[in-house]
């Protein structure tokens, strides 16, 4: 086996991690509410403390990874979230729980997109990187089916906590195969740190997502919340403003001035709030309106994480062949009709019309992987690779983190009439997909691509990637 297919195989392990880890929690939300007594929204800071400290880090993990060593940075992040995951698991109290939560997050930032990076930098024929992908979003697909299943036999076992002990091993082995078999890379012109960008990208996201999940509580029209929603927009007004003053910006806002760039991005927020917003709300659903055991409900799963797993290698393959657009309205069109069935969706709906949504909607997100991470990636100098594919990476967690604060706000809210709001939102989300992938390929989309990835004079002339191809 050529080894740079062994490289790919260690890279996907740390996304395997990653996939593992996030549905293996939402199973066990219920037992964490009981046994900590929380509320609807401390089951969703103990995911989007995660999320929120990824999503805001990750750009930074790219950067430092592109200046200092891929390999080193990928090694340290398996070291902390692999601590991180053991910490979880002893967490006395749900204060605990969503700090050690955060620990793993820092990790986590560390590898995906360097990841990532990696496989772009081995991978640079267009097809086979984008088959790679393919693969990627496969392994991603065999996470979705595996954690369920795994997380409900621990949790009925032996309680929530030892859901985090599956990390252990698999972090460990990818460790030591890392140090091992994964050369060390960098970039030849590596970017410049930003820390006003950073704190800013963070303070943004958690102003906003803190507003939108203790909204119900606080009440949406107190100083409290709409001090959030006010801090967030300062946040972003500054950003605009500060990035770009920058040489090497923590983002460059010019790239948004690609079409496909730019569809890809809200694309993937998009596509992962919904995901992540089906996570949440359906394994409620299925243990509380159902009355299901955690490992019931990890099975009932088992369709969307089967269909994802076909899914993802024909998206590469498509995208390969064809380009991105045919994928992205496979996706939408999915997403869409995967979730009307939910929409009526109650305690004696049965089984057959929850596993046609779960397959429909399991197809049309293993199609939107892909092309998202593919444009991104593509569309970029490969001597900043760790920045392409970290922006890539970072707007599924923002998608992620607003998908629960905003499903999660809208259950606390719901009453019996407005119960099934949370699944409409998702079916709008899914139309958006749709819209954005019609909208940002095309001849007017390629031609707005050429002009913002024109080279620049820092580009390394060995390493400029071509404008993605629809």
């Amino acid at each position: 086996m050529p080894r740079r297919y062994l490289v790919l195989a260690i890279c996907c392990m740390s996304l395997l991690l990653i996939s593992v880890d996030a549905t293996i929690v939402n199973i066990a939300l219920p037992a964490i509410r009981e046994d900590l007594g929380t509320s609807v929204s401390g089951l969703q800071w103990t995911l989007d403390a995660y999320t929120l400290v990824l999503a805001s880090l990750l750009v930074l993990s790219g950067s430092v990874a592109d200046r200092v060593g891929r390999r080193r940075v990928f090694q340290i992040g398996l070291t902390v979230f692999t601590a991180g995951s053991l910490l979880c698991s002893v967490a006395p109290s749900l204060g605990w729980l969503i700090a050690f939560r955060a620990v793993q997050a820092v990790g986590g930032s560390m590898l995906n997109p360097v990841a990532m990076s990696i496989i772009t930098n081995t991978f640079t024929d267009d097809r086979e990187r984008a088959r790679a992908i393919g693969v990627w979003g496969a392994v991603n697909g065999f996470g979705l089916a595996i954690g369920p299943v795994a997380g409900g036999v621990l949790v009925q076992s032996f309680g929530w906590e030892s859901i985090f002990w599956i990390n252990i091993p698999v972090g460990v082995a990818a460790f030591l195969l890392t140090r091992r078999f994964v050369p060390e890379s960098r970039a030849v012109h590596p970017r410049r740190l930003d820390p006003v960008g950073q704190v800013l990208v963070f303070v943004l996201l958690a102003a906003l997502t803190y507003a939108i999940i203790e909204g119900p509580a606080a009440g949406w029209t107190s100083p409290e919340i709409l001090g959030g929603f006010a801090l967030s927009g300062a946040a972003l007004a500054a950003l605009l403003r500060w990035e770009p003053r920058r040489t090497e910006p923590l983002i460059e806002l010019g790239l948004f001035r690609s079409a496909p760039f730019t569809g890809a991005t809200l694309i993937a927020i998009c596509a992962f709030a919904s995901l992540a917003g089906f996570l949440f709300l359906n394994t409620l659903y299925l243990q509380e309106d159902r009355g299901l055991t955690p490992l019931e409900a990890g099975l009932f799963t088992l369709p969307l994480a089967a269909m994802n797993i076909l899914a993802s290698p024909i998206s590469g393959r498509l995208v390969a062949t064809r380009g991105t657009r045919l994928p992205l309205i496979l996706a939408g069109v999915a997403m869409t009709l995967g979730l009307l069935p939910m929409t009526w969706a109650g305690p004696d709906t049965g089984v057959w019309q929850l596993f046609a949504g779960y397959l429909v909607f399991g197809f049309g997100f293993g199609m939107v992987n892909t092309p998202i991470t593919n444009t991104a990636v593509s569309g970029m100098p490969r001597a900043r690779a760790g920045v392409a594919a970290a922006i890539a990476s970072t707007s599924r967690q923002v998608g992620t983190a607003l998908g629960v604060a905003v499903i999660g706000a809208v259950m606390a809210t719901a009453t019996a009439g407005t119960a099934h709001a949370g699944w409409w939102i998702m079916c709008g989300l899914g139309l958006a997909v749709l819209t954005l992938g019609i909208f940002s390929t095309g001849r007017w989309a390629r031609s707005t691509a050429m002009h913002a990835y024109a080279k620049k004079p820092t580009d390394h002339p060995a390493t400029t990637a071509s404008p993605p191809r629809d």
